[in-house]
Formats: C-alpha cells, structure tokens, sequence
C-alpha cells in the first residue's frame, strides 16, 4: 500500500514521544528569554511539531477532566455559545428582511434582544467552563512548547521534515495554514 504524499495533500501522524522525554526525568525546561522573540518562537514551532501526537492527547485528556468535572455546564455552554452563533449568522445574512422585521416590530425586536441578553447570562458558567475545556489545552500546550528545551532528535526531526524527507504532519499543515512558515527552525 502506498503512503500518501506531501504532494496530495495527505499527511502522517506524528509518533506518539515517551513520557520521560515529554515531561519527566529526561526532559530538559527553562524559561525562555522573553527579549529574544525569534529564539522562543523557534522553540515553541519546533516543539509544537515534534510533540504534537502528545500535545493532541494532553488536550483530549484536559478537555475530558473538565468536561467529568461539569458535565451539565459543558453542555449549556455548547448550546449557548452555538446558539449565540447561529442566531447571529441568521440576523447577518438576513438582510433587508431583520431590518424590515425591526422596523414593522420595534417591542417584539427589542423582547427578543432582551430575552437573548438573558440568556446569555444566565447561561454565562456554563459558557465560562466550556471556554476553560477549550482555552486550558490551548494553555497548557503553549506554556509546554515554550519552557521545554529542543532536544537533538527534536531538532533533527523537524529538520527532515523541514527539508521534506518526512511526510507533513497535521501540525505542520495547520502551522502552515496559519502563515508559520518551516524555515524558521535552524
């Protein structure tokens, strides 16, 4: 069976690293030097690339512990924040018709804003804990890519993928879609 090709638009998934180089004995962190921007996003791009199988189920797992720990807020904040969402993509691409409705209906209008406002609120933890699921991984991942030093596997590992003996990863792809260009990695 033949792999997929950078050239198709298809990837590998990254192997899954060790915990002892991930986060225990062999695992090397310092806190970046905040004056040298190009050093730290060097660091956090190539350790983002490099452990990323691992950074995926650290976010999965994060998600998961606050989604056991409020269960029925996660839920309320899903269906608040899609609903917000989809009421807003409703009265954007109304049109001519909200506004017609606006002015034919001020007290229904001004009822429903209300009732939304309300909701909102009163939905507001739920919405705050889903935030948390989404925002702590996010967190933990950034704050891990920027203290952990680059090991040399890592440093080689990026390097063949940079230069393309490496099929692209799901990181690379999404990084790259972001405007991180590659090359930024020594």
């Amino acid at each position: 069976m033949a792999t997929p090709s950078k050239e198709n638009g298809a990837f590998e998934v990254a192997p899954l690293r060790s915990l002892d180089d991930f986060l225990l004995e062999s695992a090397r962190f310092q806190v970046p030097n905040f004056r040298d921007m190009e050093k730290w996003g060097k660091r956090v791009y190539s350790n983002l690339i490099y452990y990323q199988s691992n950074y995926f189920l650290l976010a999965l797992a994060l998600f998961a512990l606050v989604g056991l720990i409020h269960p029925f807020k996660m839920v309320l904040g899903l269906f608040a924040i899609g609903l917000a969402c989809g009421l807003f993509a409703a009265a954007s691409n109304g049109g001519p018709q909200v506004a017609k409705f606006k002015q034919e209906h001020p007290v229904v209008s001004i009822i429903t804003l209300l009732l939304g406002a309300y909701l909102i609120i009163y939905l507001l933890d739920g919405i705050l804990v889903f935030l948390l699921g989404i925002l702590l991984p996010f967190s933990a991942t950034f704050i891990h890519s920027s203290l952990r030093l680059r090991s040399l596997r890592n440093k080689v590992t990026n390097k063949m993928e940079q230069i393309g003996l490496k099929k692209s990863t799901p990181m690379g792809m999404l990084l790259d879609a972001l405007g991180f260009e590659a090359g930024i990695v020594d």
